[in-house]
């Protein structure tokens, strides 16, 4: 299916998939090679996405791995703002998508430092980084919808859940929250790695096409993962053929997005999934 994305006034075309390249301002992310922390590394690794075929930055300051260490909302703002503001000069044009899942720094990071898309791993507030309560959730909508209501950005809502039934059951009433308070542009992310064991990650990827229903752009983010190495064996930094596999799939089944390390090679599968799909050479 055809989609676009309101990018501050300029749409971007998703009915080719487009690649998110990931920068992690942060010293503990999973895969080592996402690390980048001084102004040098920054600036390279934003350059990096933009020349190797991405279109879109992602930038995170804390780490979503198991075991990792919670980060103060103090700490994560400061790591943002560090890390756009050098992103923004160098790659003004870009589209820029924050990774957080605290609302109050999502707001600041729209309004203050250029970033234009909210990646949200907690499915609205449903968790954090140890599969833990952010909020009670009393209130009818969460705090973090309120916030992509009001700011009108595009959206990136992933799940949590463990199979494809209660997922899709979770989406199609966090997207009505979603559409009252007047967001406009969601993506939806299946979640790969959260809240899902191995099996369920795998069985999930199976039928991952049955979520093109909602007629949303679809996020797929696997790059270098532990489903991949579990199965496999090695470890993230051996993980980028399973990578590929994995990305060309979720392309074959509809992907408007692919989240990677890897941005070379994840432009060059989208030029050969699309080729063929065209019947060209």
């Amino acid at each position: 299916m055809e989609y676009t994305i309101n990018i501050k006034g300029c749409l971007m075309d998703l009915s080719t998939p487009q690649v998110m390249g990931i920068l992690n301002v942060t010293p503990d992310s999973f895969y080592s090679g996402s690390r980048k922390q001084t102004e040098m590394e920054i600036a390279q690794r934003a350059n990096q996405i933009i020349e190797e075929g991405g279109s879109i930055i992602d930038v995170g300051a804390f780490s979503t791995r198991p075991g990792a260490d919670e980060v103060s909302e103090e700490e994560e703002g400061r790591r943002l703002k560090f890390a756009l503001d050098i992103v923004r000069r160098e790659q003004p044009d870009a589209a820029v998508s924050v990774d957080t899942y605290r609302p109050t720094l999502a707001r600041k990071c729209i309004e203050e430092w250029g970033a234009d898309i909210i990646n949200d791993v907690s499915e609205g507030g449903i968790t954090g980084i140890t599969n833990v309560p952010l909020e009670q959730r009393q209130e009818e909508y969460p705090e973090m919808f309120r916030v992509v209501g009001e700011l009108k950005v595009p959206y990136i809502l992933m799940s949590v859940q463990p199979t494809l039934e209660t997922m899709m059951k979770g989406f199609a009433k966090e997207v009505q929250q979603l559409r009252d308070l007047g967001a406009k542009d969601i993506i939806l992310d299946p979640g790969f790695g959260f809240g899902k064991n191995l099996i369920q990650n795998y069985q999930i990827y199976n039928e991952m096409e049955k979520l093109n229903v909602m007629e949303l752009p679809v996020l797929v983010g696997i790059s270098r993962k532990s489903m991949i190495y579990k199965l496999l064996g090695g470890d993230a930094t051996t993980s980028l053929n399973g990578t590929s596999v994995l990305d060309t799939i979720a392309l074959m089944k509809g992907a408007s997005i692919l989240r990677v390390h890897d941005v070379k090679e994840a432009a060059e599968a989208i030029k050969i999934v699309e080729a063929m799909k065209e019947g060209r050479t």
